[in-house]
């Protein structure tokens, strides 16, 4: 079996000098510099073979396009990146740029250790990505980085087992998208169908990916965080709602009790061993599935309840507040954020553009290309106000709350009412913390 994404991340940590080595770094001509030359772009990031493909080509044009540049690319394990780059920006040696998750950004960006790209940037820059993109790289009205790309969730399915459930027919265009009640009759009618050690579905809400649970507070037209990005608004009927639906993913044993958000299990796991019909995921699981798993399978939307809603997930690119080359960071963030560029990576990487003319005219995964729609139609439900709360710089302790309440609420019995009232406290005590 192929390595997943997650096993591509635990496989570099323990071979992190052969990646490092693997990818030390490109200048013109193809050779490699050594690290921290005088002049060189340091660009430090994680990722898997196809995206760090991507990243390489991208440097490789950046410097045929600006001969006598050089860029330092240092590719490190996911669990090690953001200690290291802790650490480097507190000892003073920051790389000048690197990639950081859209929840993440808030908290570089809050505590100034970002550059404000403002007075390097071309006139209209914004221009060229939605306005949910743009939105998730603020502070304070100022862009701290590009939104190099997004990734949502939408749901793969097993089609034998909804098959031999009698679900024929799933959504094919976002406007069609299941309802709450009906992708509860679609789970009940699996939950019958199903053996007892088998389950409807998972959700991908582990670990960090605790934010996704927010997508069913914005389906239900809610928010955790009112527009000055600080007061808790999470004690709302939407709150309320969405809070009652997720609960009766245990009680009505709809998911495995293993897929808490806590949980040492991932989603993606549960389907890949058909403990589960379906699952929450990515688009970044495509080229995994389709190279690891033996049935049939296909992809659908999140469901909707007031409004679709959905994660706004991905990476940005920064440059550090410190970084001696601010120009050339800045010059290399807009080239790899422009429209070739971002087509190249997102289809060879199986993730969504950020760019507005992209998202309008579609990129084609170059694998299991007829998803692409599913995933660029859910990216397309994500609204600004949602991307722009889950970038605050209050989001890290934000993520401890939520994990923590919605594990009370999963599988320790907390009621929906103390819920939320955890919620309130614990988010506004994280927002008067920044």
């Amino acid at each position: 079996m192929s390595l997943t994404r997650r096993g591509f991340l635990g496989a570099t940590a323990a071979a992190a000098p052969v990646a490092l080595a693997g990818c030390a770094g490109f200048r013109t001509g193809g050779a490699a510099t050594d690290e921290g030359a005088d002049g060189a772009l340091t660009f430090t990031t994680w990722g898997t073979d196809s995206e760090l493909a991507g990243f390489r080509s991208a440097i490789d044009q950046f410097l045929a396009a600006n001969p006598g540049s050089q860029v330092q690319l240092n590719a490190v394990p996911y669990e090690q990146m953001f200690t290291n780059i802790d650490a480097q920006i507190q000892a003073g040696n920051p790389p000048d740029v690197f990639r950081v998750p859209y929840y993440t950004f808030g908290g570089y960006a809050g505590r100034q250790q970002l550059l404000d790209l403002t007075p390097h940037l071309e006139a209209g820059f914004a221009d060229r990505f939605t306005e949910t993109a743009w939105s998730a790289v603020q502070n304070d009205g100022k862009p701290f980085g590009v939104p190099h790309h997004t990734d949502t969730s939408a749901i793969l399915y097993n089609k034998d087992v909804l098959d031999a459930a009698g679900i024929t027919a799933v959504p094919t265009e976002v406007e069609q998208a299941w309802t709450w009640d009906q992708f509860g009759e679609v789970a009940a009618t699996l939950r019958k169908s199903l053996d007892r050690d088998k389950y409807p579905f998972a959700y991908n809400w582990q670990g960090n990916g605790v934010t996704r649970w927010l997508s069913l507070l914005f389906q239900a037209d809610g928010r955790f965080l009112a527009e000055d990005l600080r007061t808790p608004a999470i004690d709302s009927a939407a709150g309320r709602a969405a809070l009652e639906f997720s609960q009766g993913f245990f009680s009505d044993r709809l998911v495995p009790p293993s897929d808490s958000v806590k949980s040492t299990t991932y989603a993606a796991d549960l389907w890949y061993s058909q403990t589960t019909a379906m699952v929450f995921g990515g688009a970044f699981m495509v080229p995994d599935a389709d190279a690891t798993l033996d049935f049939s399978w296909g992809a659908t939307f999140a469901p909707r309840k007031v409004r679709g809603g959905g994660d706004f997930g991905g990476n940005a690119l920064v440059a550090t507040a410190g970084t001696p080359r601010p120009e050339l960071a800045a010059k290399f963030l807009a080239f790899v954020t422009e429209q070739e560029q971002m087509r190249a990576f997102c289809a060879g990487a199986s993730l969504l553009p950020t760019r507005r003319d992209l998202a309008e005219q579609g990129v084609e995964f170059a694998v299991r290309p007829e998803l692409s729609p599913v995933f660029l139609g859910q990216a397309g439900v994500v609204r600004a106000q949602d991307a722009a709360q889950v970038a605050s710089p209050s989001m890290t302790g934000i993520i401890t709350v939520l994990k923590d309440q919605l594990e009370e609420a999963f599988v320790g019995g907390q009621s929906v009412e103390d819920t939320l009232a955890g919620l309130t406290e614990g988010i506004a005590s994280a927002t008067a913390g920044e």
